[in-house]
């Protein structure tokens, strides 16, 4: 196949993973409520994970071992920090029913990451197909756990199970504008600052978003499941990085 035509197919198929988080649509109310906690501990872990794991290390590869690298990084925290303020004040303008601020973040930041991995990927596809293929499985593999995460996380900052599975795969879809762009700039375009920049936002969404909602609970077996979820995310990121190395 033409080069264009594998970008695009590869570009459907990581939009469709996005479709995991449907299988909890098979589960009644009163259980998914049981697990929704879980899966905010699964996403932390596995943002945690992409951006230590994955993301900084590729962009230190990329550019080196260099301070802007991690000024990047800083960027990327601080920038959801003050994203965060203005969604918390404009939230508070709203109705208690409206959705967090979190599950708008957790959008625009997955939107960021996939948008990137597009890039690498499509870039890895007009270099060599091979390497196109073997780069997508990479990311496909991480993409699986941290998409049921993002789900539920979702659905635990208000919105209905179905709205979240709409606006995820609509986030995952700027997977397919990345390579599609990458094709189209042909490498001349260097997008590495941005991957350290994506890292940061992950970054400061598991610690200071995330990671306080699920530590809240005081019952002994939700903290042990809630810490195992969390460790599961976190070493089956690490587990694949070390995999692929």
């Amino acid at each position: 196949m033409p080069t264009l035509v594998w970008i695009l197919v590869s570009g459907v198929l990581m939009s469709a993973l996005a479709l995991v988080g449907s299988v909890t649509l098979l589960l009644p109310e009163k259980y998914f409520g049981r697990v929704v906690l879980p899966l905010v501990a699964l996403a932390a872990g596995s943002l945690l994970g992409g951006a230590l794991f994955h993301m900084l290390p590729e962009a230190v590869e990329a550019l080196g071992n260099v301070l802007a690298v991690y000024a990047s990084l800083a960027l990327g925290f601080v920038s959801f920090l003050v994203l965060e303020q203005f969604l918390h004040w404009h939230h508070c303008h709203r109705s208690k029913s409206a959705h967090r601020p979190v599950g708008y973040m957790i959008l625009l930041a997955d939107g960021l990451h996939n948008f990137i991995g597009g890039l690498a990927v499509g870039g890895a596809f007009v270099l060599d197909i091979r390497l196109g293929i073997i780069t997508w499985l990479v990311a496909a593999a991480h993409e699986i756990p941290q998409e049921l995460g993002d789900f539920g996380l979702l659905v635990h900052s208000g919105w209905n199970r179905r709205h979240a599975l709409m606006f995820n795969v609509a986030s995952a879809l700027t997977f397919l504008i990345g390579g599609v762009t990458a094709y189209g700039l042909s490498g001349s375009l260097n997008v590495a600052f941005l991957v350290p920049f994506a890292a940061g936002n992950f970054i400061y969404i598991a610690a200071a978003d995330l990671i306080p909602q699920f530590t809240a609970d005081e019952s002994a077996a939700a903290k042990l499941a809630h810490t195992l979820s969390f460790v599961l995310g976190l070493g089956g990121l690490f587990l694949l990085a070390i995999t692929f190395a």
